[in-house]
């Protein structure tokens, strides 16, 4: 039984190997030039006048994750879309009680002032 696993217990071996090859090739012959310039921060060429770790308005998070959420709601239209013709209209009903509901939640973000940006 633990034959079948052989082949993948090679290949981990090979990939690993590789990895830890190619990083030691890389640390061995590669260039080592560093100087005050490269180790600076860059920042669009400016220098930096904030912390990094400065926080961000809560809406910022709702937008990420609404678009998200209609990103992926949308991606379900796509393998509906390829057997359109072969469904039928129960599934013709289901999708669009599906696309009512998006549109339904966002509209309620919309109304909630979740997609205002100041």
């Amino acid at each position: 039984m633990l034959a079948g696993y052989l082949p993948i217990l090679l290949f981990l071996i090979v990939a690993g190997g590789i990895g830890v090859a190619l990083i030691g090739i890389g640390a061995v012959l590669g260039p080592r030039s560093a100087n005050k310039e490269k180790s600076e921060a860059y920042e669009c060429g400016f220098e930096a006048f904030e912390d990094a770790r400065m926080k961000f308005d809560v809406r910022y998070y709702l937008i990420a994750i609404l678009f998200i959420i209609f990103d992926l709601e949308i991606a379900f239209l796509f393998p509906w879309a390829v057997v359109f013709k072969q469904i039928g209209l129960v599934a013709m009903i289901e999708m669009g009680s599906f696309l009512l509901l998006l549109i339904l939640g966002f509209v309620y973000c919309w109304k909630k002032g979740a997609l205002e940006w100041e």
